[in-house]
């Protein structure tokens, strides 16, 4: 059995066994939830994947390679820790045949993950994780009740980075990355030192953010290099394989929309100890399918070490290169103007160019962008929208750009703020183009858009139909109460006839066909997985801090409250902050009351099986307007968030003053550790996988875009590191043992209790082993309930009132 180790009041012992919380909260734990659901390209074909059941610590001690941030799974090289579903069964969409389904016959014990169709929509592959590596199934019978899936490539794909296989169209097969089958045994690290590790830096200015599973040494090196390394294969329907590209860090390998060319990013060395592989030297070639070894190189990228912290800088030289998609060959890649440098002053950002078939001409410029680049949507040879943006003044843009001019004769569709969720006019629509891959789907002038539909009354998704030209809109469809129901796909260009997933409070997401007028067909038969949860009642709540901004967040209450007869309740208050630009933006209702809420996890909602009242989310907005930061004025508006959202609860007569918990995840747990530290309004403390030391994160964290030096009050006021000897009420902290989030390691966790413990504070430490920065092992996750439970029980619920001295109040 495992152990966990708790440091108490500056003593180490050693508990016997991992907890499990109550009963009513582990059946639920176990709980089987609803199949995922993958539609193909053509929105015909339904296919239902089973989940899997929480993972044990059994499946989290498998060994587990961290080199340049990525984890890998020694054994099937492959990802570690990765899940795979259990079944596969498929079924049409149309109406009439639904009652029909076709169970696809796996191997005993399958893994199943990368589950990919063909762009025809006649048959998918998906990969199958044994015990010694990782095999390519296809499955090309979609008519009969039982499906035999065919083994293409036994266990040797390289899953370790990125897809493992592409399609290419027609019958022509994929094209896969496979393990080197000469590359012999994994390299042994010796046990004696050749030398010490040495690091310099010769004049070059290379800030970085904290990052996790970095290179420390030649022997992480070497594994990257061996683990990492893959021969490109060309796989037939038939099973056949030939080679393309000898060994070599692949980064991607796409075929171009007409399957004739290959395009291939390798990583390359000099290696960095202080970034992850995606910043490593990249070189990227494309070279005809047929004739693999006539390479044509498209861009070399050198180390990107030295991109600036601030918001919206980016590497420089050609990056983000991919195929447009509604062309046979044509390469389109971006290539900064500003040196990649946010803080440089310059007229455009970007520039966005194509390069055609055979590759060898100057590629064509097609568009400069005055904002960051975003991405861009194909659509006809004429026609084309992409989107920039920038993140110091949260703006966001969507241009239309003419691919058959020289320059794009670009026009501004759309103009507004990336945080003024009221004025988003969603995403435009795609489908399947001539070659396959995604285009816009137009009608004329007319482009389909769907989005959030985030309003002061709630949030309903809609179907626009948009006129990007005149810029007239026309609704053609919009969720309605009780309903929380947004749009999957459309199956027309018209917006007539489109598949969507509804749920209500009390009703679970199932997915619908719509056409017109006519009642929505319902296309899945998934039910309750919690039904102990179909009794609790929440709302959505709205209050005003002290300036008069404002807010909302999500109040539960226990199974069977009654407000009126019940009286006050203990309380948990689970906070986020997030950042504004804008007054305006902060404060917006983006949260839906018609949601079909079920807890999983660690979720703190299991506590309401246990007679708390949860304010879920309660909108803590910091702002900075012009040019002051958001950060400048943190714990101020940080106070009056709180303040708001307790007096909100406890003056509708829920919480019960005397009895409220402060709680949160990440920077939810930065953000309890400085309410206990700068206020009395809470009883007690519980604080998971945070970071409490600012300066430990010294090039910048969360939307913080100054260094230390640049801003070194904002960073020590902001750390409740600085503030412990201030924090009087109990503190849980939980962290993951392997927690690889940037900034959140666990010496944060480890270092801010021997701060509190230092000053005599009530503070409790628990390190799960195996974890990583959210919980995963059915284990741990019951583990870390009972401590919330315990201690929220013992220093909230169940605590003696505070003496008229301690009385709630802020700094």
């Amino acid at each position: 059995m495992w152990t966990i180790f708790i440091l108490l009041a500056g003593q180490a012992f050693a508990d016997s066994s991992y907890q499990n919380p109550p009963t009513s909260i582990a059946n639920l734990l176990d709980a089987e939830w609803s199949p995922a659901v993958r539609l193909s390209p053509d929105d015909a074909w339904m296919v239902e994947l089973t989940r899997p059941g929480l993972r044990t610590l059994e499946d989290l001690a498998e060994p587990v390679i961290r080199v340049a941030g990525q984890k890998i799974n020694p054994k099937t090289n492959g990802r570690a820790l990765v899940q795979g579903y259990t079944s596969i069964s498929i079924g049409p969409v149309e109406p009439l045949r639904r009652a029909w389904r076709q169970m696809v016959y796996l191997p005993d014990d399958a893994k199943v993950n990368d589950l990919d169709w063909d762009f025809e929509s006649e048959k998918f592959v998906f990969t199958n994780t044994t015990a010694d590596g990782i095999e390519l199934w296809l499955v090309s019978d979609l008519d009969g009740e039982v499906s035999e899936p065919r083994r293409l490539l036994g266990p040797v794909l390289n899953a370790a980075y990125g897809a493992p296989c592409d399609w290419l169209p027609g019958e022509r097969g994929l094209i896969c990355k496979v393990v080197d089958p000469d590359r012999g045994q994994p390299p042994e690290d010796s046990l004696i030192p050749t030398g010490p590790r040495i690091d310099e830096n010769l004049g070059r200015t290379t800030p970085a953010r904290t990052y996790t599973n970095l290179l420390q040494s030649p022997h992480d090196e070497a594994l990257f290099d061996y683990y990492m390394t893959s021969a490109l294969v060309h796989v037939g329907l038939d099973g056949s394989v030939r080679r393309l590209m000898a060994p070599a860090v692949i980064d991607e390998a796409t075929p171009s929309p007409d399957g004739n060319w290959i395009l291939v990013s390798t990583l390359d060395r000099p290696y960095s100890y202080h970034v992850p592989a995606s910043l490593f030297p990249k070189t990227t070639v494309v070279f005809p399918l047929e004739k693999p070894d006539q390479k044509t190189e498209v861009a070399r990228l050198s180390l990107a070490d030295d991109v600036p912290i601030a918001h919206g800088s980016t590497r420089t030289g050609r990056r983000s290169i991919w195929w447009r998609g509604d062309q046979p060959d044509t390469l389109v890649f971006v290539e900064a103007l500003d040196e990649g440098d946010a803080r440089q002053e310059v007229p455009h950002r970007d520039a966005l160019y194509l390069l055609n078939a055979p590759f060898q001409n100057a590629p064509q410029l097609l568009w400069k962008s005055q904002l960051r680049f975003s991405n861009i949507r194909w659509g006809t040879g004429q026609m084309a929208l992409a989107s920039d943006y920038w993140w110091p003044t949260r703006q966001t843009r969507m241009v239309r750009i003419d691919p058959s001019v020289e320059g794009g004769n670009p026009q501004v569709v759309l103009e507004r703020s990336l945080q003024d969720a009221y004025s988003d006019p969603g995403r435009p629509l795609t489908k399947p183009g001539p070659y396959g891959w995604s285009v816009l789907r137009m009608n004329g002038d007319e482009l389909l858009m769907t989005g959030r539909g985030a309003s002061p009354d709630g949030v309903y998704p809609f179907l626009d139909r948009f006129n990007i030209v005149t810029g007239e809109r026309q609704r053609i469809w919009q969720s309605k109460d009780p309903y929380y129901e947004r749009l999957v796909s459309v199956l027309d260009d018209m917006g007539a006839s489109f598949i969507t997933h509804r749920q209500s409070q009390r009703e679970p997401p199932n997915y619908f066909l719509r056409n017109g007028s006519r009642r929505p067909v319902r296309l899945t038969q998934f039910s309750d997985w919690a039904p102990e949860f179909s009794t609790i009642q929440r709302e959505i709540i709205h209050y005003k801090r002290e300036d008069g901004l404002p807010l909302y967040g999500t109040l539960y209450y226990p199974p069977g409250y009654e407000p009126q007869t019940d009286g006050p309740l203990p309380t948990i208050f689970w906070a986020y902050p997030s950042e504004f630009k804008k007054r305006s933006d902060a404060g917006q209702v983006t949260r839906s009351d018609n949601t079909f809420s079920r807890p999983w996890g660690a979720s703190h909602l299991f506590m309401l099986l246990e007679g708390y009242a949860v304010l879920d989310g309660p909108q803590i907005p910091i702002i900075g307007e012009g040019e002051e930061e958001p950060n400048d004025t943190y714990v101020e508006q940080l106070v009056w968030g709180a303040e708001a959202a307790v007096n909100a609860v406890v003056d509708m007569g829920v919480a019960d003053p005397e009895r409220l918990i402060i709680g949160g995840h990440s920077y939810g747990a930065f953000t309890a550790a400085n309410l206990l530290a700068h206020t009395d309004l809470f009883r007690a403390g519980i604080a998971r996988s945070g970071a409490y030391n600012r300066t430990l994160t010294p090039f910048g964290f969360q939307a913080e875009q100054r260094s230390f030096w640049e801003a070194p009050d904002v960073y020590m006021t902001m750390s409740p590191f600085r503030h412990a000897a201030a924090i009087d009420e109990p503190l849980l902290m939980l962290h993951g043992a392997n927690d690889s989030n940037s900034g959140t390691y666990p010496m944060q966790s480890e270092r801010m209790f021997g701060a509190l413990k230092g000053h005599g504070a009530t503070v409790r430490w628990v390190e799960l082993p195996l974890e990583e920065h959210g919980y995963r092992a059915r284990e741990s996750i019951g583990h870390a309930l009972w401590e919330m439970l315990q201690w929220a029980d013992t220093y909230a619920k169940n605590a003696e009132p505070r003496s008229p001295e301690a009385s709630p109040s802020a700094e």
